[in-house]
């Protein structure tokens, strides 16, 4: 099982002093130590308007890290698709696949914040169809490669297109963001991968094995291959009592000052494809500390974490991404635990992390 660096970038914190600026500069130097500590993957969020994350640009940090390092591959967690033109996204993320030699893998969700669509003139109501739409015009001008494409749908249409430069890959890695079982489905049509959070996977389906069960069932019906299966998780190192109620409440206060905002809330105003964030809510704003389990955050010292991972590593998971800054945690507190996750829990799972290390 590999590992990855994840970040949100939020910053919506009551009292908070620190800048937008000054944490994506900070995001940008994690990525890059990720590198040198020989994490798989770097993921970075995009969000807009600071309503939760401060990073509108994943694509511009990750050509950044791109032009810094070798090995670490380089993805948006998520690009939230919906908001942009499909034609652009495949440009863009071609371009960036082809100056960073291959290391593109590609995501995209609908988000959930309709505070981010309005500035846009987005249509928040009808994002799954956009979606879903967008997630297919992608992928067909990717594996293309030079060919002209033409298109006519609901929400979009060209004709003669080709997209310049093309991916260096021949196929270019494309995940699914899933919080519910249509984005599932879709991933299975589409034969895509899937990334999942596991709190979601557990309010929502019971658990990572009965996502991974459904998923490959989704693969399975459309006739497609099943491709890789990733989650996130939070994660705090603790080892005494202290350390680990200090780490409960950084986590607690992450849901509810920057989450429960940008959920979609109003049941009256709630698109029906996010009527199922109506519950998440309610579970979230009942919360306490002592209440977080291993469904949602990894809180707790290596042998404690391991356990946990190993658990998602038997349901059939291929990378878990790993969320350390959340909550204002200090910066060279972040890079100190992303150090003590590459000596004392890597090592404990074949992945491409031991293979980086015999290099």
């Amino acid at each position: 099982m590999d590992f990855g660096y994840f970040t949100l970038s939020d910053n919506a914190y009551v009292n908070n002093t620190r800048t937008p600026n000054q944490f994506v500069c900070d995001i940008l130097d994690e990525a890059l130590y990720a590198d040198t500590l020989r994490y798989n993957s770097a993921w970075i969020g995009e969000h807009h308007f600071s309503t939760l994350g401060v990073n509108s640009s994943p694509e511009l940090l990750l050509a950044y890290v791109a032009a810094r390092t070798q090995h670490i591959r380089l993805a948006p967690a998520v690009t939230v698709l919906p908001m942009h033109h499909p034609i652009r996204v495949a440009e863009q993320w071609a371009t960036l696949d082809l100056i960073s030699g291959g290391r593109v893998d590609f995501a995209a969700g609908r988000g959930y914040d309709e505070r981010e669509y309005i500035p846009f003139g987005a249509d928040f109501k009808n994002n799954q169809s956009i979606f879903e739409e967008g997630m297919e015009i992608v992928r067909r001008l990717w594996d293309a490669h030079g060919t002209p494409i033409t298109h006519k749908g609901q929400h979009y249409q060209f004709e003669d297109i080709a997209i310049t430069p093309s991916p260096l890959q021949k196929e270019l890695s494309a995940y699914v963001a899933s919080f519910s079982a249509p984005s599932i489905e879709l991933a299975g049509r589409l034969g895509c991968g899937l990334i999942v959070a596991p709190f979601a996977a557990a309010m929502t389906f019971g658990g990572l094995r009965q996502v991974h069960d459904l998923y490959q069932d989704s693969c399975a019906r459309h006739g497609k291959k099943a491709k890789r299966l990733m989650c996130s998780y939070f994660l705090h190192f603790a080892d005494n009592a202290e350390q680990e109620a200090a780490a409960r409440a950084r986590q607690i206060r992450y849901y509810r000052e920057c989450v429960l905002d940008a959920f979609p809330s109003d049941p009256e105003t709630t698109p029906k494809s996010y009527l199922y964030f109506l519950d998440m809510i309610e579970r979230l704003k009942n919360l306490k500390p002592e209440n977080l389990n291993s469904n949602s955050v990894l809180i707790g010292n290596a042998a404690s974490i391991i356990e946990t991972l190993k658990k998602v590593e038997a349901a059939g998971f291929d990378e878990v991404i790993l969320y350390f800054n959340v909550g204002l945690k200090d910066h060279q507190q972040v890079k100190d635990e992303m150090v003590r996750f590459m000596e004392e829990v890597a090592p404990h799972f074949q992945g491409r992390h031991l293979s980086m290390a015999a290099e």
